[in-house]
């Protein structure tokens, strides 16, 4: 009886180390959040880094309100390792947005959000995305 318990306990600690845990962030940094679900939307535009760039920063700023923004050097990436980061707060939802040189005319983003809790809104980061791609095209 007693060991049935334990494997009941044992069981219920390795469920709760698996939802609960921390994860890394597209800026570089961790936070505390649920891993091992999808909460990040990437893409591709054919062209430089700072218009890019500043269409993420406005979007943002628009939907909500713009925390930190930054530079990442040294990444490993081919292109002069140039990494622009943002890090905002959109509908009470956290939303880290990198935009990383990938060749010299192609330059990649990827969104990623969180809840206070921790679980991904990947319905906020396919809108933010979406938004961004629209801005660009204007």
């Amino acid at each position: 009886m007693a060991w049935m318990k334990f494997k009941v306990f044992a069981g219920l600690i390795a469920m709760a180390a698996l939802v609960a845990g921390c994860v890394d962030t597209v800026t570089g940094q961790r936070t505390a959040g649920v891993p091992f679900i999808k909460d990040t939307i990437q893409a591709r535009y054919e062209m430089p880094v700072e218009p890019v760039f500043e269409a993420a920063r406005k979007v943002i700023a628009e939907n909500g309100q713009l925390i930190t923004e930054g530079t990442l050097y040294g990444q490993t990436n081919a292109v002069g390792n140039l990494v622009k980061t943002i890090k905002g707060k959109v509908d009470e939802r956290t939303v880290y947005v990198r935009v990383e040189a990938l060749d010299p005319k192609i330059t990649g983003t990827e969104v990623q959000t969180r809840t206070a809790s921790g679980v991904s809104d990947i319905d906020l980061a396919a809108q933010i995305d979406k938004e961004i791609a629209l801005k660009l095209a204007r």
